[in-house]
């Protein structure tokens, strides 16, 4: 399947990784040196108002609620800047919205040169907020859970009768959408849906609600579960689905490209590597400030992999610790094997996968040529 989709803005890569754009990095690891992160997976809070059926993070409920105070939130990006780290996901385990932190957070950020992206349910992302930040920001990812109201409030909240909440996150993204035609802004807004076998029917209203929304994109990805099949996902069943999934893409038109995660979905629940190279470029933070390897280990049975919080230490002096890298040589040692010992398809996979086929030599991950895709700096 293609990995490239051209938007009008330019390239648009969701379905694979953007290594050969971060080549000195890769030579730096390939060469044994401790490199830092292009990017980090985080969020400013592990709250969030929905209760959506298909949340990983809601196996991770070991950790604290509590929202990132400002202080620590500005000297964890100056951290970031200092080590090299080139951008930061405000998605991880929480809705960074909630957060007193997230305006100042994104405004820093974009002060030190580190790109931002954000996913929200848009619930709490009124026009004050929005114009804020949507100046600052590279990406923008809108969860939406199906493109008809009662589905979406029944999947996501309480029930198919609370469809209040649906009106206001799409009330959000519209003003989004318009505020960046308004200002000429280059910021990518998209919404996406994770696909749960027993959702097919909201395939085709999802992509839809995309082309009515008028956003860049519309992608539709598998559902992760954790080792012990918690959330219940049958990986068989997406098969039978392709057939919608093509339509859904023939609905994309020259505004807003309907996009599936072809590479994931057909994936299934076993990864092809057992080292578990990727996180030592996609790093993840929860919204308790546990700074842990991937999200995959949040969870307190993990403990062994949990290096530090930056509440308490400063990220930098955690980066280069002992447990930090006690941790990432773990994971990318035959002690760590990535298909039987953690959930399924973590955020690193593809990193994971094009790491794991670079040192094999099956496919060699070479230097990046012409143009930069979109948000180059998100791997």
């Amino acid at each position: 399947m293609n990995q490239t989709v051209q938007t009008r803005e330019g390239a648009l890569i969701l379905d694979s990784h953007k290594l050969s754009y971060h080549y000195d990095r890769v030579q730096a690891w390939e060469a044994g040196e401790r490199i830092a992160p292009v990017s980090v997976d985080m969020s400013l809070t592990r709250a969030c108002s929905a209760m959506c059926s298909f949340c990983y993070a809601m196996m991770q409920e070991s950790q604290a609620r509590s929202s990132i105070k400002v202080p620590d939130a500005l000297n964890l990006l100056d951290d970031f800047a200092e080590v090299g780290i080139r951008s930061v996901s405000l998605v991880s385990d929480g809705e960074s919205t909630l957060s007193p932190a997230y305006v100042p957070f994104i405004q820093h950020a974009a002060s030190l040169g580190i790109d931002i992206g954000n996913a929200t349910n848009a619930w709490e992302w009124g026009q004050e907020k929005v114009d804020a930040i949507l100046p600052h920001m590279t990406w923008i990812r809108f969860t939406v859970a199906a493109g008809r109201p009662e589905s979406y409030a029944k999947i996501m909240y309480k029930g198919p009768e609370y469809t209040e909440v649906f009106d206001k996150g799409m009330r959000n993204i519209k003003y989004a959408v318009d505020l960046k035609k308004k200002l000429g802004l280059k910021v990518t807004l998209g919404i996406q849906m994770v696909l749960m076998p027993e959702l097919k029917d909201e395939i085709l209203p999802f992509a839809k609600l995309g082309l009515d929304l008028g956003v860049d994109y519309a992608v539709i990805k598998h559902c992760s579960d954790d080792e012990q099949g918690t959330l219940g996902i049958d990986y068989s069943q997406y098969e039978s689905l392709y057939p919608l999934l093509e339509q859904a893409e023939g609905m994309s038109n020259e505004k807003t490209k309907v996009i599936v995660k072809w590479n994931k979905i057909k994936d299934g629940d076993k990864p092809s590597y057992k080292r578990f190279y990727g996180p030592q470029f996609l790093l993840q933070i929860s919204g308790s400030g546990l700074v842990a390897p991937s999200g995959m280990f949040f969870n307190a049975r993990y403990s062994k992999l949990h290096i530090g919080n930056f509440t308490e230490e400063r990220f930098k002096d955690i980066f280069k610790s002992k447990n930090y890298w006690r941790a990432m040589d773990y994971l990318a040692s035959p002690s760590f094997d990535a298909q039987t010992m953690m959930g399924t398809l973590p955020i690193q996979h593809y990193v994971s996968t094009a790491l794991d086929n670079h040192i094999k030599g099956k496919e060699k991950i070479l230097p990046g040529l012409g143009l930069k895709p979109l948000h180059s700096n998100f791997l």
